[in-house]
């Protein structure tokens, strides 16, 4: 058996170092890059909660329009689950990436385009925008907030509905929430599809809506917008109410592997798949008076 030299062995040493370890990578191999977090679980709002891809800026509004509205809506905590009118748990509890904090209401009323003319009448509401709130029934009957805010009250018998007088004036914030339950109870999809102006989603904004009129039919809400710079690349976070009534909630992407919530806008070509519901690029509208 040849005997290795002193030298031969301290040379080898000094050449090769110590060998890394079964499964033990390299010293000079990278660190592992840590998967991006989509969820911030303290933010509490959609702009705080949920994380802008890399790369991406959200889109800026003004501060007074229902977009900045839509994008700073407070959140249930982290990890919520979403619960029927009736305080049961929605059986699916897979379509959601947060919970709205806003009330559903004791009735099976706030569905899915309900829970559309609840945002956009809570914003007009809160910006004191009186006269902009209005929603037409599937009759066909304009249900014009002023009128009830001034005092009137809509009378619903058979297939007639009008204005009767009541006891005056009532601004305040629970009669407004009455004049809502009305409405829910006597509008849908297949009204608020007729108010909406169609759009190209090429041109996808915050408080834009994707919208199917009809029985059944079915609504979600554009509630935040991104954009690449150098790219132009857009994607988009939607939110929905559903049947039965149930918390609003902003919407998983069912098609993102790396489990971004983010949807992005050139996949809209053909379909949008939603976790519940699909829509075609040419069931996209907007209201008309969104600033």
């Amino acid at each position: 058996m040849r005997t290795l030299c002193p030298l031969f062995l301290l040379l080898t040493l000094i050449t090769c170092g110590k060998a890394p370890a079964q499964g033990e990578p390299p010293a000079s191999s990278p660190p592992a890059k840590e998967s991006f977090r989509w969820i911030n679980p303290e933010g509490t709002t959609i702009a705080t909660r949920f994380m802008a891809p890399e790369g991406f800026e959200r889109s800026i509004y003004p501060a007074d329009g229902f977009a900045y509205f839509l994008r700073h809506q407070p959140l249930k905590p982290a990890g919520s689950q979403v619960y029927l009118f009736n305080g049961a748990l929605k059986g699916n509890q897979t379509a959601h990436a947060a919970v709205l904090d806003m009330d559903v209401g004791t009735r099976d009323l706030q569905q899915c385009a309900d829970a559309i003319m609840r945002l956009r009448a809570e914003y007009l509401f809160d910006a004191k925008r009186y006269d902009d709130i209005h929603f037409n029934f599937v009759s066909g009957f304009k249900a014009d907030y002023r009128r009830w805010r001034g005092g009137e009250r809509i009378s619903v018998k058979g297939n007639r509905v009008s204005w009767t007088p009541s006891r005056g004036a009532t601004p305040d914030y629970a009669a407004f929430r009455k004049y809502l339950t009305m409405v829910f109870s006597y509008a849908g999809t297949a009204s608020l599809v007729h108010e909406l102006e169609l759009k190209s989603v090429s041109d996808i904004q915050v408080g834009d809506v994707f919208i199917r009129g009809g029985s059944p039919g079915h609504a979600v809400i554009v509630v935040d917008r991104v954009v690449q710079p150098e790219t132009g690349e857009v994607r988009v976070l939607l939110a929905q109410g559903y049947m039965p009534a149930q918390d609003i909630h902003v919407l998983r992407n069912p098609s993102a592997e790396d489990g971004s919530p983010w949807y992005k806008v050139d996949e809209f070509k053909d379909w949008v798949r939603t976790p519940e519901w699909t829509f075609a690029p040419d069931e996209f509208r907007q209201f008309s008076e969104t600033p």
